[in-house]
Parts: structure tokens; C-alpha cells; sequence
């Protein structure tokens, strides 16, 4: 067995050297049960900190000197180095504990023979997916989060995010729409879905749903990038999923959020449908809210307005809405039906981005 499962078993593979000197590094050597006599990372600018009392070095002879096991805790991306250092630890006979991030081990059942046949201890930090499949009676063969990581887009393109008050609200048609308006105008568009619909029409598109939740914001980063690169766009128009606030519909809310926080918009369009037949949004003031507390920077371009289910006037409805919008956050957004205004929808958007007038 090769899955780490308690603090317990550490104890008796002391003392460590711990290699990573980041995150998973440090809260290795804070384990209630784990003795740390050394600690390597590649990077010079590391070189001499101080983590759990133990100096920093770029050394590997120097880090293992005292060691009877070695913890590998790197991040995604560094899987050869991680491997690179496995086997030169069990080599030494050392035991090693490996982070599912960069070496998992059911991906390397070579390594596990190498310990074996050394007789030393080889044992992963899991994401303990069988204990998700025990308790809610099913969950992912192995862990899902493998896209590189991205903080931000790097593009400098202008961004728009299309969110919403809940789900089935507007946004894939907003975002479409919203293109459909500002290319009227004479403006280069960028799409980017973010699901299986809005995949089929957009410029780049894919389910986030299907992404672990750890992964949506860079996969969304890495797509604003990719179509200003092939696109060279004006703007760059990003669907949103879900919603930060809808009742009685918690689980998309980390969704939501991945995308927003992954494409860093300038300007913000925020759907809603009033008279939802089978959702439960709480409105748009609490979504802006809700978004301003996020990205407090960011310009709310418009309301998105889904007539499907009124009952009354879109105009009276509208009416009303911006009257309300204006008495709780002070801030006039024009509301649109975005089928009837697109045009008029991407005015909103190009004064909230401050391009208005610079169309091709």
C-alpha cells in the first residue's frame, strides 16, 4: 500500500529533508508528527530562508545529510524534477513520500518496485478520492487538476465577463449577441465559452463544468489568451456560468467564480430573468454586489434583461429595475434586451471599457 493515510505513519520515517520550499513544502514540515532536518528548492532566491526553523538550501548533498526520508512536495508542472529526485533519494536509501501533484504514483510503478527492491518506504500524499467514493457513493478515478497553472491572462485586450442573477438566465446568449453588437459596430470580437453550448458557436469554448474547480480559472486564462493571439480581437467577450447568489443552488457557485477571477474583466454585463420557472435568484443588486466585493475595479456595463417570462412591458420592467439598481448602489446601468439591443448593449459595454468611438 502506497497511499499515505495518517499523520502517524510519518513518525516513524523521521527525520525529513523536505524538497519544495512553497506551500505543500511548509505545511509538510508543520505536521504534527514530522522531524525536518533539511530543505531544498531550485530556486537561489530561496536560498537561506528560514521554513519551520530549518534554513533553506539549493544543495541536495546538504539537505539529505541528516535525513532518513525524503518528502517530495513540488506543484504541477515539475514532474521531472520530482522523479529526477525519487530516484536519486531511493538510491541513497532513503525512504521518500511524494505529493500527488507532481508524482502520483499509480502513474509510476516503477519507482514503486525500485523502493521495493532497495527496501525502503515509498508512500503518496493522496487526494484520497476513495474516501469521496465511500462517502457519496462515487467520485473521479484520479485526481482532475492538471492544467498549467495562469494567474491572469497576459494579453492587453480589453475583457468583458457575462454573468448572471442564476442558471438559464442569458448569458450564452448575451455573450453571442454582445459580439453580434460590437462587430455592428465595427469592432474586432473575441468569444469565449464556458459551456457545451456556447462551445458550439464561440470563437473557443469548452465545459468548465468538467474541469476540477482548482483548474477553471486557468483553463479560462489560457483561453482569453489563446483567441487574442489567433483573433488579435478589440474585445474579448467571456460567458459566465451559474451564478454567485441564486437560492438553493450552492454547487456552481466555485464555478462561477473561477471565471470571473480567470479572464480579470474590465466591464461586466449581468443577466437576468425575471418570473424564473425553475430557479430561485436572488436579483441583480445582490449580484453586483456580490461581484463588486470580488473585483471591486471592475465597470458594471450593463443588465442583460430575459424577457421570456415577464409579464408586463419590457420597457415598464426595465423602468423599474434601473430605478432599483440606482437606489441601492447609486449607479445608473442601463438595462437591455440584448436580441432587440445589441447595438445598444455594446455601446453600454464599449463607454464601461472607455473604447467607445474606436471601432475599425
Amino acid at each position: 500500500m502506497t497511499v499515505l493515510r495518517s499523520v502517524d505513519e510519518l513518525r516513524e520515517l523521521n527525520p525529513f529533508a523536505v524538497v519544495g520550499a512553497g506551500g505543500g513544502g511548509e505545511k509538510f514540515a508543520s505536521l504534527p508528527t514530522v522531524e525536518v532536518v533539511g530543505f531544498l528548492d531550485d530556486d537561489p532566491g530561496k536560498a537561506g530562508m528560514r521554513i519551520a526553523g530549518v534554513e533553506v538550501t539549493n544543495d541536495f548533498e546538504e539537505a539529505v545529510r541528516d535525513a532518513r526520508s525524503v518528502a517530495i512536495m513540488l506543484p504541477k508542472g515539475a514532474e521531472h524534477r520530482a522523479l529526477e529526485l525519487a530516484v536519486e533519494s531511493i538510491r541513497r536509501g532513503l525512504n521518500v513520500v511524494t505529493s500527488f501533484r507532481s508524482l502520483p504514483l499509480d502513474e509510476y510503478p516503477a519507482l514503486v518496485r525500485l523502493a521495493r527492491e532497495r527496501g525502503v518506504r515509498i508512500l503518496e500524499l493522496s487526494p484520497r478520492l476513495d474516501v469521496v467514493r465511500e462517502v457519496a457513493g462515487d467520485a473521479p478515478e484520479r485526481c482532475t487538476e492538471c492544467v498549467p497553472k495562469k494567474d491572469a491572462p497576459e494579453a492587453d485586450v480589453p475583457t468583458v465577463f457575462v454573468g448572471g442573477t442564476s442558471q438559464e438566465c442569458g448569458k450564452r446568449t448575451t455573450t453571442l449577441k454582445l459580439a453580434e453588437g460590437l462587430r455592428s459596430l465595427g469592432y474586432e470580437v473575441a468569444t469565449v465559452g464556458t459551456g457545451e453550448f456556447a462551445a458550439l458557436e464561440a470563437d473557443v469554448g469548452f465545459r468548465a463544468g468538467s474541469l476540477s474547480v482548482m483548474d477553471v480559472a486557468s483553463a479560462v486564462a489560457h483561453a482569453v489568451d489563446h483567441v487574442a493571439e489567433e483573433r488579435d480581437p478589440d474585445v474579448v467577450v467571456v460567458e459566465g456560468q451559474s451564478s454567485l447568489t441564486e437560492r438553493r443552488n450552492p454547487h456552481p457557485r466555485p464555478l462561477y467564480l473561477g471565471i470571473l477571477l480567470g479572464c480579470r474583466p474590465d466591464a461586466v454585463v449581468v443577466c437576468h430573468r425575471p418570473n424564473h420557472p425553475f430557479r430561485y435568484p436572488r436579483g441583480v443588486v445582490d449580484e453586483i454586489r456580490a461581484i463588486l466585493s470580488l473585483v471591486p475595479d471592475v465597470k458594471i456595463a450593463a443588465v442583460s434583461l430575459n424577457p421570456k417570462n415577464l409579464e408586463e412591458p419590457v420597457e415598464d420592467y426595465a423602468r423599474r429595475l434601473r430605478a432599483r439598481v440606482w437606489r441601492a448602489l447609486g449607479s445608473r446601468v442601463p438595462v437591455r434586451d440584448p436580441v432587440r439591443e445589441s447595438e445598444e448593449l455594446a455601446r453600454d459595454v464599449l463607454r464601461a471599457l472607455g473604447l467607445e468611438g474606436r471601432g475599425t
